[in-house]
C-alpha cells in the first residue's frame, strides 16, 4: 500500500499535467480551425516544426528526473543542482538559437511543407512569435524535471496548470478575436504561458 501510494503521489500529478497540456493544445487547435482553412493550415504546419525543435528541451525534461533522483538518493544534492544548471545553460542556448532562426527564415521553414503563398505568410507570422517558446519552455522543462527528481511533481503540475488556464488558452482565444487578420499575436500565447511557468519555477 505504501509503495502504491508513493508511486501515485509522484505519477498522478505528472499524468494530469501531461493530460492538461494535450487538452490545451487541442483547444488551441480548435480555435485555429475556427479561423478558416488558411490559418488552420498555417498553425498545423507550425506545430509540426515546433514539435521537431522541442526535441532537445523534451529530452532534458525526460532525462533530468532520473538523473536528479539518483543523486538526491545518493545524498549528493549539489550534483543534482549542477545538472539543473547545465541543463538550463544548454536548453537556453539552444532555445535562443531556434527562436532567432524562426525570426530570420520563417517563410523558408513553412515553405518546406507547402507552396501556397497565403499559408506561408500566415504560418510564418505564427512561427515568428511561437518560436520563442523554444527558449522559455526549455527553462521550465528543466525545472520541472528537477522538481520531479526531487519528488516534488506537484510544483510542476501547479505552474503548468496556472499557465494553461490563465495565459495559453485565454491568450489564444482573445488574440483570435482581437486580431482576426493575423496569427502573430495568437502565437505569443504559448511563449507567454511558458514565461509565466519559468517565473514561477525560478521564484519557487
Amino acid at each position: 500500500y505504501a509503495t502504491i501510494k508513493n508511486i501515485l503521489s509522484s505519477g498522478l500529478p505528472i499524468a494530469l499535467q501531461d493530460g492538461f497540456i494535450q487538452v490545451s493544445f487541442l483547444i488551441i487547435t480548435i480555435i485555429a480551425n475556427s479561423r478558416g482553412l488558411i490559418f488552420a493550415t498555417g498553425v498545423g504546419i507550425t506545430e509540426k516544426i515546433i514539435s521537431f525543435l522541442f526535441l532537445v528541451p523534451s529530452a532534458f525534461l525526460s532525462a533530468l528526473p532520473a538523473l536528479v533522483a539518483q543523486n538526491i538518493g545518493a545524498q549528493k544534492p549539489r550534483r543534482a543542482q549542477k545538472m539543473l544548471y547545465y541543463g538550463l545553460m544548454i536548453t537556453i542556448s539552444y532555445g535562443f538559437i531556434c527562436a532567432i532562426i524562426c525570426q530570420i527564415i520563417p517563410q523558408q521553414m513553412i515553405g518546406l511543407f507547402t507552396h501556397d503563398i497565403d499559408v506561408i505568410h500566415a504560418g510564418s507570422l505564427y512561427l515568428m512569435s511561437y518560436g520563442w517558446d523554444c527558449l522559455f519552455a526549455g527553462i521550465h522543462f528543466c525545472f520541472s524535471g528537477y522538481f520531479c527528481g526531487c519528488n516534488q511533481p506537484t510544483v510542476s503540475f501547479i505552474h503548468n496548470t496556472i499557465s494553461i488556464l490563465f495565459v495559453r488558452i485565454p491568450g489564444a482565444y482573445l488574440a483570435s478575436i482581437w486580431f482576426p487578420d493575423t496569427l502573430y499575436p495568437m502565437g505569443w500565447a504559448a511563449p507567454l504561458g511558458s514565461l509565466l511557468s519559468a517565473m514561477i519555477c525560478v521564484g519557487y
